[in-house]
């Protein structure tokens, strides 16, 4: 027993832990709508427009949870907010099983997305803490791979039931996902722990406060927020681009969806390596620098270029915000991490808020989502500028 009980309180089960938390946060109660958009919008009757601003709501909910985090985590303890975050998110879940009407829906998601940011703040400081200094940065890659492992169960489980039931089977894929959220959830509540210092306040509005005494905050905020800008021109609109524009099947949509999911488990950890040689500067600019050229490819809509594309997309989307979430860790005292990471994403929150109903309504406007990816390929080359403007090596954390 005194064995079992250590293993559990392990500092890798509270990584573990905390990576399938942020996998129903991020890849259930936000990532997922993507991967069912089409089905959604066939089965309501909906445009384009309409269903990216039922997307819209839960990034917009997302971006009011950051506020609220700026603010909560001057005030509370990180695990508390986190917690909190889970149980939103759990809920948003359930709601949207049962969701008959758009609006319903967009109820749903808009709590999922509140979840989302509670739960993803705290997330990384809470599993890096939990592991040596020396494995800490690769505490916060495993985050992004729980999120990659997220997204391949999501749309694998989509694939199987709209095959078997059709358009219908979204709302049953929500219902499997509240499940395995309410399961996640207890374990969570149950077996993870953080010691933290009782917090002080002083982060200021929205945590620009704190966020302004972190090294070359300007910009890692732009290119944080051209991240949140690009990547849902992408994956929120895959499936529907290959299935409307390039004539793809639902289960070749599906196994596209799926690599890219399964590339996101590895991008992490792979991009966390590269940053040990070259830098989070150098990293994040080669990141960034892909992007255009692999989403070129997709646009070809040629099958396993754009398969291979979707991988290489897969291990983007999961590096990039991982890379800048270290920067903010290694950059920020323990009191400003959550109010700064906060004000991080705040931006980040406005701009992906604002990208899906765009997309939708340039898809809407031209007929294609030709123009959507490829405003997102250029968005790509502006967080390059800005990568490249962070410094070349990173500051000593502060104590």
């Amino acid at each position: 027993m005194p064995f079992l009980t250590s293993m559990i309180r392990s500092g890798w089960t509270t990584v573990l832990l905390v990576a399938l938390a942020s996998a129903v946060a991020q890849a259930f109660g936000r990532f997922t709508y993507g991967i069912l958009l089409p089905a959604v919008r066939d089965d309501m009757g909906i445009t384009n427009t309409e269903a990216g601003l039922i997307g819209a709501a839960n990034v917009g909910a997302y971006l009011l949870g950051t506020m609220l985090v700026a603010w909560a985590t001057n005030r509370y303890l990180l695990l508390n907010v986190m917690r909190l975050g889970l149980i939103m998110t759990t809920l948003g879940l359930l709601l949207a099983s049962v969701a008959s009407s758009p609006l319903f829906l967009t109820m749903a998601l808009f709590v999922a997305g509140l979840g989302g940011a509670f739960l993803w703040i705290p997330a990384p400081v809470i599993a890096s803490a939990a592991l040596p200094i020396a494995r800490q940065p690769l505490a916060v890659g495993l985050m992004s791979s729980g999120i990659g492992l997220g997204v391949v169960f999501a749309s694998i489980l989509s694939g199987v039931l709209r095959s078997s039931e059709g358009d219908h089977a979204w709302s049953s894929v929500y219902q499997v996902l509240f499940y395995i959220a309410l399961l996640i959830l207890a374990a969570t509540l149950l077996i993870v722990r953080h010691a933290q210092a009782r917090p002080r306040g002083g982060g200021g509005i929205g945590g620009f406060g704190a966020l302004r005494r972190m090294h070359r905050w300007l910009p890692l905020i732009m290119a944080y927020a051209t991240f949140g800008f690009m990547y849902l021109l992408v994956i929120g609109f895959l499936t529907t681009r290959l299935e409307d524009d390039s004539a793809w099947t639902t289960g070749d949509a599906a196994i596209a969806f799926t690599l890219m999911g399964s590339a996101m488990i590895f991008g992490g950890p792979t991009f966390v390596a590269i940053s040990h040689r070259v830098g989070v500067r150098l990293a994040l600019s080669i990141a960034f620098g892909l992007w255009p050229l692999l989403v070129w490819v997709v646009l070809t809509g040629f099958y396993l270029p754009t398969l291979a594309a979707c991988l290489g997309l897969g291990l983007l989307f999961s590096a990039l915000p991982t890379l800048m979430t270290i920067y903010v860790v290694e950059n920020t005292t323990a009191q400003d991490y959550g109010p700064s990471f906060a004000a991080a994403t705040l931006t980040f929150g406005i701009a992906q808020t604002i990208s899906p109903p765009i997309g939708g309504f340039i898809a809407d406007l031209s007929g294609s989502f030709t123009l959507v990816f490829l405003l997102s390929s250029v968005m790509g080359v502006v967080g390059l500028m800005a990568s490249l403007r962070l410094p070349k090596h990173n500051r000593e954390k502060a104590c």
